[in-house]
Order: C-alpha cells, then sequence, then structure tokens
C-alpha cells in the first residue's frame, strides 16, 4: 500500500531495476495506460505487464534506471501528478558494442484507492538533447532543431 504518488513512482523505479514484471503491473490500476517512449500504447494492466516482461528479457537485462529529478504536483488529495527525469544505462545494444545513455521523462497520474496509491496513466519520453522536435524526411525520423543558438 502506497501512501502517496511520490511512493508509487519510486516504487516503479525500484521494481523496474529488479526486472520484475509482475511487481510494476501491481502498482497499476487495471485499465491502466502506458505511452511507452515510441509511441506504443499499453492499454491495461495485463498488458503493461506484458511489455515490461517482454524488455526485461530481450531489451534491458543488464539496465538501470535512476531518477535524477522528481516533482509532485498534488491536484487533489487522492490525485497526485509525478514528473521524473531520468537516467538509463546498459541497455542491450542490436549489434555489439556498448549502448550510450538515454535520459527520459517519465510522468505519471496517480490515484488513491482503497488500496492506497496506484498508476493511472504512465508516459515515457526520451530527451533528446539539442533538439525541439522531430522530422521526418526522406532519410528517415529524426530529432531536429529549429532554433538558432
Amino acid at each position: 500500500m502506497f501512501e502517496s504518488g511520490e511512493a508509487v513512482a519510486r516504487a516503479f523505479f525500484e521494481r523496474w531495476n529488479d526486472g520484475d514484471a509482475d511487481g510494476i503491473g501491481a502498482l497499476f490500476i487495471e485499465d491502466a495506460d502506458f505511452v511507452n517512449v515510441v509511441g506504443l500504447w499499453w492499454r491495461n494492466r495485463r498488458a503493461i505487464r506484458k511489455a515490461h516482461d517482454y524488455g526485461f528479457r530481450r531489451i534491458f537485462q543488464n539496465a538501470r534506471l535512476e531518477i535524477t529529478e522528481l516533482k509532485v504536483r498534488k491536484l487533489t488529495l487522492d490525485i497526485h501528478i509525478i514528473h521524473t527525469v531520468s537516467t538509463l544505462d546498459g541497455q542491450t545494444p542490436l549489434s555489439g558494442g556498448k549502448a550510450g545513455q538515454r535520459i527520459a521523462v517519465i510522468s505519471m497520474v496517480t490515484v488513491r484507492g482503497p488500496d492506497g496509491f496506484q498508476i493511472v496513466s504512465c508516459q515515457n519520453t526520451d530527451r533528446v538533447e539539442g533538439a525541439d522536435t522531430h522530422v521526418v524526411e526522406e532519410s528517415g525520423f529524426r530529432p531536429a532543431r529549429y532554433q538558432n543558438g
């Protein structure tokens, strides 16, 4: 049982680092939403658990996710929004070498229910330093910078 949105958000990171897909799934309400860094949208606890299980087995076996910044916005006593900035190290590369560090902004809407706070919605966004947006051109999809200086 989590007494705040911050507590359930921190539990998400702890369980992620433990590779605990079942534990992550339990943090979410049954019909929760999760949008990952490439826009895949999982629409219930079972799908969120399944996607994390796959990630822990194939992509993030040796990875660590660390919070570097956390902000809580309490909309009411029972609804808290959590924004985090985090670093991800140790992702399994597609081919040889070593994957570099990623920085993400992860946002969660949490709600207090009979069993404490749970996550209603979560969105994970990669931060691309120096970019304002993305653009699709003939060469493909890539980060883009429109500002000068």
